[in-house]
């Protein structure tokens, strides 16, 4: 029974025993992990202020091999680069012009509208005064019409057109209307009473 004692001992001492590091993982915790974080950063600040790396890269490498620089090609570059300027220039000068020519095409034809929208309202209003005249004086007229004599009344409305003659003995009162018929023909009464009927 000893022996199983001494089992459970050494496990114990086992787990209490400190567990040894190897190598790699030194390596892997004091060196790698570490230099790919300062990567990171480095690579992260290059993206923030708009550094190119391999363009840095290849200056770094390249910087012992300067060319010569010929002032034939530089100034023959910038000539270029002058051109295609002032093309781009004048591109932007025509789309200004017509821009401001739709502006002030707009601007035209927003007055003439304007003033188109004015002239209406002014037919309207003489329109309007014109219909409560008309409206007035054949007020008058119907007016007449009932003070007249029936004797009277009769020849006048014959001798209109069957319009102006339908509209107003519509627009008098029955009785008036009785009384002018007996003193018109039995021929036109009966036509004046058969277009109102229609009416």
């Amino acid at each position: 029974m000893a022996k199983p004692n001494n089992k459970k001992k050494s496990i114990q001492t086992m787990d209490k025993e400190p567990k040894k590091v190897g190598l790699g993982k030194k390596i892997l915790y004091l060196f790698i992990i570490p230099l790919l974080f300062a990567l990171a950063l480095l690579l992260t600040f290059a993206q923030i202020t708009n550094i190119n790396v391999f363009e840095k890269a290849k200056e770094l490498t390249s910087l012992g091999q300067e060319e010569p620089i010929d002032e034939n090609k530089k100034t023959s570059r910038l000539e270029e680069r002058v051109v295609s300027l002032q093309a781009e220039i004048q591109q932007k000068e025509v789309q200004i012009d017509k821009l401001q020519a739709e502006v002030d095409g707009s601007e035209k034809s927003q007055e003439s509208l304007l003033l188109e929208q004015e002239s209406l309202l002014q037919q309207i209003e003489e329109l309007k005064r014109q219909n409560e005249q008309s409206k007035r004086d054949y007020a008058e007229v119907v007016s007449t019409f009932e003070k007249m004599s029936a004797k009277t009344a009769a020849p006048v409305i014959t001798n209109m057109s069957d319009a102006e003659a339908l509209r107003i003995l519509a627009s008098l009162k029955p009785d008036t209307v009785a009384k002018i018929y007996e003193k018109m023909s039995p021929k036109d009464a009966a036509k004046y009473t058969e277009l109102m009927t229609k009416q």
